[in-house]
Order: structure tokens, then C-alpha cells, then sequence
């Protein structure tokens, strides 16, 4: 078990670590296209299924869920775009954990209206990936949305601690 002091020696340590890490090298700055890439596929995806009726968004689907959904996905690839422009992590964490606040609040959101079938979610797929996500079914999304919550809600404050802590470590005593 760790003690108090311990605690606070890993945190420091690592609020150390993560300020040596602040400059992007290229490699992550790539690593970040890739991201941008991957939301633009899954928002392609999503607004496939909405403009051809395929029946994946129920009719619980209003302008604020489309809002929620779309704005929590977009807000990846704004943090993304700023790191790439910035090349440095602590500058973008303000915005990455209103990010991750704003996906939590989507997907309490989301999971309270619910305003899928995933029935319908390999409706628009190839053959191959068909068989690939057939097993997902609402029970499972659900559960999905579940993880998503907890994890954007832990993924807001792990990533504004270290940014309060950095600047303390930039600040003149």
C-alpha cells in the first residue's frame, strides 16, 4: 500500500516526467493524423447510417443528439489539430479534458435516450466486417457507453492534474 508521501513522490515524479515530454516529436504528431483519420472514419460511418435511413439512429435521434455525438467525436480532432499546430502537450490539456467532459456529458446523455438499434450497425458494411461486429447488440453498446463514461469522466482529471501541476513547476517561486 502506498503511503501519503509515496503517493506524492510518484505523482511528482510523474508530473516531472510529463514536463520533459512536452514537445511532440514527430512520431507522436503523426500518431495524432492517424487519430484525426480514425474519427473522421467512425463520423463518415455515422452519417452514412443517418442520410441513408438504415434504421441504426431510432427516431429519438433529435438535433441534440446528433449535436452530442458528432461534437464529442469533432472535439478529438480539434485537440489533434492543436497539438499538431502547438507540438507541445501541456498548452492543449485545458482543452483535451473539456473534451473529455464534454464526451462523458454526451454519453450520460446518449445512454439515457438511447437513440440507436444496433440491429442495424453492420447494415452499411462490407460482407467481412459484417461478421466481424455482428455481436454487437444494445445490451453490449450499452456497456460500451458505460466504459466511455467512467473513462472520459478519469481521463478529465488525469489530464488536468498534471497541466495545474506543470505550471506550478513553470512558476517562479
Amino acid at each position: 500500500m502506498l503511503s501519503e508521501s509515496n503517493a506524492k513522490g510518484w505523482f511528482a515524479k510523474h508530473t516531472e516526467s510529463e514536463a520533459k515530454k512536452d514537445v511532440m516529436k514527430l512520431s507522436e504528431r503523426t500518431g495524432e493524423l492517424i487519430g484525426i483519420f480514425c474519427i473522421l472514419i467512425l463520423i463518415i460511418f455515422f452519417i452514412t447510417h443517418q442520410t441513408s435511413s438504415t434504421g441504426f439512429f431510432t427516431s429519438k435521434f433529435g438535433r441534440l443528439e446528433q449535436f452530442l455525438l458528432y461534437g464529442s467525436l469533432s472535439f478529438g480532432i480539434i485537440t489533434s489539430i492543436g497539438k499538431i499546430i502547438v507540438g507541445r502537450k501541456n498548452v492543449i490539456r485545458p482543452l483535451e479534458a473539456f473534451g473529455a467532459l464534454f464526451s462523458f456529458i454526451a454519453l450520460l446523455w446518449l445512454l439515457d435516450v438511447f437513440p440507436f438499434d444496433f440491429t442495424h450497425l453492420t447494415d452499411i458494411l462490407p460482407e467481412i466486417l459484417r461478421l466481424i461486429t455482428i455481436w454487437i447488440s444494445n445490451d453490449i453498446a450499452k456497456i460500451f457507453m458505460i466504459i466511455g463514461i467512467v473513462g472520459s469522466f478519469v481521463t478529465a482529471i488525469y489530464i488536468i492534474a498534471p497541466y495545474v501541476s506543470i505550471l506550478r513547476l513553470d512558476k517562479p517561486n
